[in-house]
């Protein structure tokens, strides 16, 4: 295919996390009006974040293991075209049975979507442009959080929050347009992408260590930011929103610079974004009550997990043990178990150990992350060599010991 529509299917597939994106977090900042509206508590609106990450968790490795047959623009189209009826039951439920219903049906798509963009978004290039091509996949999911949640929560608090996700649905409808007449068939078994470039079966579970450990320090030093600028760096709660806006910049930035170097050394972009993080978390701890510096570390925590994210999709279809699709769907899973662990104890620690505990339990499981990233390069290397899928529940042996031939769909 042509580069000029490679560089279109790739940012429609940014264009995908990017509502992805938006859709799981736009009823955090929507969290008051749709309660209202529903006539329900707070809290159980927030059981559709809740319930949205534990179908991710669930449903990523076997919904995965069931489309590998697919091929990707098919499979793609068909989610996002899922993804836009269930954000338009979203919009037109009466009830909150039915509002929970629908979430949990974005959040499958979601599961399968994130598994697997990332292999078909490396397949439109070559293979020495990996890295930079999962880090533009990635920065769509930090825009969202920078623009796409800010400005869905401004409008739903204006004119609604079912406008808010009828414009959402109204986008992914595009994105799916976008995708559908973009996107080469490529058959899933197919491509330079389609299995890892040098598996390691090793490695590959030392990625998901990791991958659950520094996204657990991430989120319990992220969960009660609101809660540390105002108490501990001593801001006003209006400054709250600024804030994060700084993080989210930075995010972007951090996605973008990562980028540029991840394909020349992936595992030392990782330990070097992994401690970033844990430096930064350590530094809100030691001099957080520090108006400027506060705001300074934030951004680089947010840069530097950002960053993370993005070159952990990049060495997944570097050491996949299997098909690239199913290992993106096991360390998917495995950062959102991050998410649910991180929060959780970043919660229990709040009450009696107060909220600076939780930047100095973050960075603590970043260190441990790094530990972890160091038995990589110095533990025991094992034989490189295709192997059963690295998950029980994928519950089949790979068919296919050799090579995959590269797809005829590469560009760049």
């Amino acid at each position: 295919m042509g580069h000029r529509r490679a560089v279109g299917a790739l940012i429609g597939l940014s264009g995908g996390t990017f509502l992805y994106t938006t859709a799981e977090a736009l009823p955090i900042g929507l969290l008051l009006p749709m309660a209202a509206d529903l006539a329900v508590s707070p809290s159980q609106v927030g059981m559709l974040v809740t319930a949205y990450g534990a179908v991710v968790v669930v449903a990523s490795i076997p919904l995965t293991a069931l489309a590998r047959r697919i091929p990707r623009r098919r499979l793609l189209s068909a989610l996002l075209a899922g993804f836009v009826v269930s954000t338009a039951i979203t919009v037109f439920a009466s009830s909150f049975a039915l509002l929970l219903a629908a979430r949990m049906a974005t959040a499958a798509t979601h599961a399968l979507f994130w598994a697997v963009v990332v292999p078909a978004a490396a397949e439109l290039f070559r293979p020495g442009l990996r890295g930079r091509v999962v880090a533009i996949v990635f920065a769509g999911g930090s825009v969202a959080l920078v623009l796409g949640v800010p400005a869905g929560t401004w409008l739903g608090e204006r004119a609604g929050w079912r406008v808010s996700f009828l414009a959402v649905a109204g986008l992914g409808a595009i994105v799916l347009v976008a995708v559908a007449s973009l996107l080469p068939s490529t058959p899933p078994n197919e491509g330079h992408a389609a299995r890892g470039a040098t598996p390691d079966v090793y490695r590959f579970w030392l990625l998901v260590a990791v991958a659950i450990l520094a996204t657990a320090g991430a989120i319990a030093g992220y969960t009660y930011v609101a809660l540390f600028v105002t108490e501990v760096s001593g801001f006003a709660a209006s400054a709250v929103g600024v804030i994060l806006l700084v993080r989210g910049v930075a995010s972007v930035l951090g996605i973008l610079a990562v980028g540029v170097v991840v394909d020349r050394s992936p595992w030392l972009a990782l330990a070097a974004t992994v401690t970033l993080q844990s430096v930064a978390l350590l530094g809100l701890y030691a001099v957080g009550h520090r108006p400027t510096a506060a705001v300074g570390l934030l951004a680089l925590a947010g840069l530097a997990f950002a960053a993370f994210t993005a070159v952990l999709g990049g060495i997944v279809l570097e050491v996949a043990p299997g098909r690239s699709d199913l290992a993106a769907a096991t360390v998917s899973a495995a950062v959102n178990v991050g998410i649910t662990g991180g929060a959780l104890v970043a919660g229990l620690a709040l009450p009696s150990h107060g909220v600076r505990s939780t930047v100095l339990l973050g960075a603590l499981l970043g260190v441990v992350a790094l530990m972890v990233v160091a038995a990589a390069f110095t533990g025991r290397r094992r034989a490189t060599r295709p192997v059963k899928a690295p998950a029980v529940a994928w519950g089949r042996a790979t068919r296919s010991r050799s090579r995959a031939r590269p797809g005829t769909g590469e560009a760049g």
